[in-house]
């Protein structure tokens, strides 16, 4: 890396260090090394992969400027889908193009995808033994305390009024007593949002995510291309709106649709592509929010698991690198390896979760590839600020019902449904309350809470804590 070069103030008359040239622009294979880095050790959730990114682009390689590197997580915080997944996906693209963009996000995913694969397949063939299911006993408990971690982390940064805490509690109510689905909870929020930023404005307008105007700046890369004009393909364009249009639509929906033409709207295999396709739309806030719905829906509506085995699946998603969203993948497997018809099921499963992944993360390229160039007028326009703002407080409403349904089916060996009107929430047979499991989950919450123990840690802890107990006479 080049040097500050010194020169000498008028004032007076000392030696100020000058900013050093930003470095040279990588080839594309240097860039691709340093993707398949970031891929492999990118564990710890958005927020620590956020950080990794941050420290290998903008402080170490400076690849990007701090301020620009801002402005796209903000455009990422926006949209559907991980956010941190197409920050890679944006960097790469304001650097090599469409290519430079694919590099990217396909790398940031496939090796959390290959080991999520492999660990579902595990989980098929020996889940019933019993050494495997004392550790997911274990893992079970450390979830629970994950999320509910998750809950007060997002509650913080989120609820700063009352109005955001209104918003959260009726978020909570709604999905959780009046089991209104979560697209309309989002849509709801989010009209609520752009309502408050014309009668309340003050209490809908969003705190941006860090840095701001007086994050110190630091010329990157791209910020020394777009001075030199290199960054055309970032400049909006119709013609160039209306081919990502047509390239990437196709490419997301065209499998949903050849499936639902060759084995009917019945099958799993359209329900599974149709299901994850729309939540890849609705995927604000996170993989917590959309996971309460998802698990719902792939144990109540569709019976594709039972309830222990969604926890089971976020607590393999928990220890693989990539986005935590690809518990997707894990959903996939399980449904059609049961319903593999004349496959095999094990290739039935291969193929439920290829189909998955590829729904749930082909149009985060395309709201890249489409939204990038139009990013300066998403940054400026207070009402989508607004209506992102209500967004988030209604996520922390829909992750709290998350770490209650965890909750009721990991300490608790039997629920009941109160019936009012027709809907009404689920509730714990007291009775059945499983004394090992909720001594475990408080332990691992205080570890988290309380000591500040790691996740990973924390899920290897209780792992090893779950063996003992079940396979030990505790």
């Amino acid at each position: 890396m080049s040097r500050p070069t010194v020169a000498t103030s008028r004032a007076s008359g000392e030696p100020v260090a000058e900013p050093a040239p930003p470095p040279t622009v990588p080839t594309l294979g240097a860039a691709t090394r340093v993707w398949a880095r970031i891929g492999l050790l990118s564990f710890g959730g958005p927020a620590g992969q956020i950080a990794l990114m941050h420290k290998e682009l903008v402080e170490e390689r400076r690849w990007i400027g701090e301020r620009r590197f801002l402005h796209a997580l903000n455009y990422c915080m926006l949209l559907p889908g991980p956010e941190a997944m197409q920050l890679a996906t944006y960097v790469g693209w304001l650097m090599h193009r469409t290519a430079g963009g694919l590099v990217a996000g396909l790398l940031f995913v496939l090796p959390g995808a290959v080991v999520m694969l492999g660990l579902s397949i595990l989980y098929a063939l020996y889940r019933q033994l019993p050494l495997i299911d004392a550790l997911f006993f274990g893992v079970k408990a450390a979830v629970l305390a994950v999320v509910v971690e998750a809950v007060l982390r997002i509650g913080r940064r989120a609820l700063k009024n009352r109005a955001m805490v209104a918003i959260a509690v009726a978020a909570f109510v709604g999905i959780y007593v009046l089991q209104v689905p979560f697209p309309l909870i989002i849509l709801a929020a989010g009209v609520v949002g752009w309502l408050g930023n014309r009668l309340a404005p003050t209490l809908f307008s969003g705190g941006g995510h860090g840095g701001g105007d007086g994050a110190p700046e630091h010329e990157g890369v791209i910020d020394a291309m777009y001075a030199r004009g290199e960054l055309t393909h970032a400049e909006p364009s119709l013609w160039r709106a209306a081919k990502v249009l047509a390239v990437w639509l196709p490419v997301w929906l065209g499998p949903v649709l050849a499936l639902w033409l060759t084995t009917g709207s019945a099958s799993v295999w359209t329900r599974a592509g149709a299901f994850f396709s729309l939540m890849a739309v609705v995927t604000f806030g996170g993989a917590y929010a959309v996971l309460a719905y998802v698990a719902q829906a792939a144990v109540d509506t569709f019976g594709w698991l039972a309830p222990g085995e969604m926890v089971d699946g976020l607590g393999l998603a928990e220890t693989t690198p990539g986005p935590l969203i690809l518990v997707l993948q894990f959903v996939g497997f399980i449904a059609t390896h049961r319903a593999a018809g004349s496959l095999d099921p094990l290739l039935a499963g291969c193929l439920g979760a290829l189909l998955t992944t590829w729904v749930t993360f082909a149009p985060c390229f395309l709201w890249i590839f489409l939204g990038g160039p139009y990013i300066e007028a998403l940054r400026g326009n207070k009402a989508i600020t607004a209506a992102l703002t209500a967004i988030t407080a209604a996520v922390v409403g829909v992750i709290m019902n998350l770490a209650v349904w965890f909750a009721l089916h990991v300490v608790f060996r039997q629920t009941w449904t109160l019936d009012l009107a027709g809907v009404g929430p689920e509730l714990p047979v007291l009775a059945s309350i499983d004394w090992q499991a909720a001594g475990l989950a408080v332990a691992a919450m205080v570890a988290m809470l309380r000591f500040g123990v790691k996740m990973l840690p924390t899920l290897a802890a209780c792992a090893a804590a779950g063996l003992l107990m079940r396979l030990l006479p505790v």
